[in-house]
């Protein structure tokens, strides 16, 4: 496994955890779709900077337009996430942790594809 791909996965997870932490909080509060949202745009800032610093440190792009990238990037992903987490929560009926656990995973690869040939292109 590359270093690269270890820092991802590190970096995903500490974002996925945080994503998660924050939504089994807000969705006592919330609906789970805003839950997931506000999960989303905590998680988002983790995940920039984690990447930033440790998965894609050797980045040919300025931080502006990685974070720029990087904003679109995710947004693409939240976008799966919301999808799958919908579909699994409302039409499934899963428990909304484990829906969104399996939203995370499925939107984490279009997230490294994305972030890694594009966001943080080396």
């Amino acid at each position: 496994m590359s270093t690269s791909t270890f820092w991802f996965l590190a970096v995903g997870s500490a974002a996925a955890l945080t994503h998660m932490g924050v939504f089994a909080i807000a969705q006592r509060y919330l609906w789970p779709e805003v839950a997931n949202a506000l999960g989303f745009v905590i998680a988002f800032f983790v995940s920039f900077a984690g990447h930033r610093l440790l998965s894609f440190k050797d980045a040919g792009t300025t931080v502006s337009t990685s974070f720029q990238r990087f904003g679109v990037t995710a947004l693409a992903g939240f976008a799966s996430n919301e999808i799958v987490f919908v579909l699994l929560l409302r039409w499934l009926r899963m428990p909304s942790l484990l829906a969104l656990f399996l939203a995370l995973v499925f939107a984490a690869g279009q997230t490294f594809v994305l972030s890694r040939f594009w966001a943080f292109r080396r």
